[in-house]
């Protein structure tokens, strides 16, 4: 394949040299080779101001972020061997990693396959395609997917804002095989199904097994509250570890059916009762009937998507994390989780802080936590780590 050039500005080439994958559109030539010739998804070698080449790159032509490195080599174009070579990288990871086959198979640029998601939940893969690249090789990669994995079904959750930007339709389709409603999993030794079709992104959150797995020792004999609680990934395994009593509370009617499935499926539902509703007026109704909790779990959607979003963003964080301290026992944990990319750990830190002092409590952080290795952390790209978990312990002042 002879593939066209896309040239850079001088200097510009100093960030992908020391290790990033992007190019913004302001740092190319457009004089020597201008972005409007090109589509979106094509691939080209990009070059250094002096023609120097750097390796290939599937094209956005139409983004601020308008080309993503694919390979250094310049023999290998995103291509079904190329596909295959990376999923096998990505898979020998997570199978050094997890007893069972359910976890983030890959996640993007991290793995080196930017555009591309897939989640495995046994023999059943979800997969997003986030960039008119992998869109246009989507055969390919079903192709080296099947090859690679052998699954019995493949689903296209192709219904993300991202897919907006790049100018493709949003979709969900069965390409290959059979997708249930509900797939199965396993995340900790606790088993769940999770609605892959109508449920939200891929169906489940992998990104939080290990902070999950650590409230085994803060919740057994106590009573648990679970804010945002999904389809019940912290309130159903705060459960199986020994809670004495969990309250999950979130907007949507089928996150909570899933729940109750869940807590069903492990024996723990008499332990369970779910809360359907806003999570912020939820949270006023219990501390008005004098609720406590020994334990509570917040971990909301991204109150902070875009940088102009940051001021009311925190201030969602604040509220929430302060009304979630206002049911806690004296000797209380709060788990405080974002997921939010433009919220840095150390302002997570200090607006529990403030919400602390602002109820005259001392609070002590007792861990930290990130996202798990199936959600590895590219070193030259600050987006790909997202995931923020602090466990704290709350006190009275005195």
């Amino acid at each position: 394949m002879t593939l066209p050039s896309l040239r850079l500005k001088a200097n510009a080439d100093r960030r992908l040299r020391a290790g990033h994958l992007w190019v913004y559109s302001n740092e190319i030539d457009v004089a020597a080779t201008p972005l409007a010739a090109f589509q979106p998804g094509d691939q080209a070698i990009l070059e250094a101001a002096g023609g120097k080449p750097l390796g290939i790159v599937g094209i956005s032509p139409n983004n601020l972020i308008c080309a993503r490195l694919l390979s250094r080599d310049l023999k290998h174009t995103l291509d079904k061997s190329l596909l295959v070579h990376r999923l096998n990288v990505a898979l020998s990871l997570r199978e050094r990693l997890f007893d069972a086959p359910c976890y983030r198979l890959v996640y993007g640029d991290s793995d080196l396959l930017p555009g591309l998601v897939v989640d495995r939940f046994f023999d059943i893969l979800v997969v997003q395609l986030a960039s008119a690249t992998m869109e246009r090789h989507k055969d390919e990669v079903l192709a080296a997917l099947i090859q690679v994995l052998k699954p019995s079904g493949i689903l296209l959750k192709n219904d993300s804002a991202a897919r907006d930007a790049e100018g493709l339709e949003r979709y969900v389709e069965t390409v290959h095989g059979d997708v249930p409603e509900w797939v199965a999993l396993e995340e900790n030794g606790v088993k769940f199904e999770a609605p892959v079709l109508a449920g939200q992104k891929t169906g489940w959150f992998y990104d939080h097994r290990l902070n999950r797995a650590r409230l085994a020792p803060y919740v057994k004999g106590k009573r648990v509250l679970d804010l945002f609680s999904y389809i019940g990934g912290w309130g159903v395994q705060a459960a199986a570890f020994g809670a004495s009593e969990v309250m999950c509370v979130d907007g949507s009617a089928l996150a909570l059916d899933g729940v109750e499935r869940n807590a069903t499926l492990n024996g723990v539902a008499e332990k369970l009762t779910c809360v359907e509703g806003d999570v912020f007026e939820a949270l006023k109704e219990l501390k008005a009937a004098e609720e406590r909790f020994d334990v509570v779990i917040a971990d909301p959607p991204a109150f902070i998507k875009r940088k102009k979003d940051l001021k009311n963003g925190e201030a969602a964080y604040r509220r929430l994390n302060e009304q979630a301290m206002r049911l806690l026992t004296k000797d209380g944990i709060l788990v405080s989780a974002s997921c939010s990319m433009h919220l840095p750990e150390d302002d997570l830190q200090n607006i529990l802080l403030g919400s602390a002092r602002h109820l005259d409590r001392n609070i002590q952080l007792l861990e930290r936590g990130g996202q798990g290795p199936d959600h590895p952390v590219h070193p030259a790209i600050p987006e790909t780590r997202y995931i923020k978990s602090l466990t704290c312990r709350l006190l009275p002042n005195s």
